[in-house]
């Protein structure tokens, strides 16, 4: 997929031989080639492998991942920065996918725990479960099974 930001063109794909790598082209200044970058512990890891200076676009890409492959090996593994079992702002839960909402109008308000998934490429569902009806407890519960059966679909 090509994706053109301003005067920057951008090419994204997702396989390991283009892991960490992408490719830019700047026509405007004359600037095209590969660019490798890799964050661990807080630190970026960032080259630039250009077509001109490393004798073309295939040359230049075998050249990257050698140094991207090379970095991968001296580096630790990446820290996992999923938001599972993460007490938020954005998720009182801990369970991602889960979420308390409170809907309030003048004369009444509204509590429930919410579970939302995608069931595939740009489809969005979800469930919710009343405080009122089940409880706190209970509604989280269904909530998180909801979102588990979800998921497996």
């Amino acid at each position: 997929m090509t994706v053109v930001s301003g005067m920057v063109k951008f090419l994204f794909t997702f396989d390991m031989d283009s892991y960490a790598i992408s490719r830019i082209d700047l026509p405007v200044m004359r600037s095209h080639g590969w660019q490798v970058r890799l964050r661990r512990q807080g630190r970026q890891f960032s080259k630039f492998f250009s077509d001109g200076k490393y004798g073309g676009t295939d040359s230049a890409l075998r050249i990257a991942r050698a140094y991207r492959d090379e970095l991968l090996a001296k580096l630790p593994e990446p820290e996992r920065a999923g938001a599972e079992g993460k007490l938020t702002r954005r998720n009182v839960s801990g369970v991602v996918g889960v979420s308390r909402i409170v809907i309030k109008s003048r004369t009444s308000r509204y509590e429930f725990w919410q579970a939302t998934w995608s069931s595939g490429p740009g489809v969005r569902r979800r469930m919710k479960f009343s405080v009122r009806r089940y409880g706190e407890e209970r509604a989280f519960e269904l909530a998180c099974v909801a979102r588990k059966r979800g998921e497996r679909k």
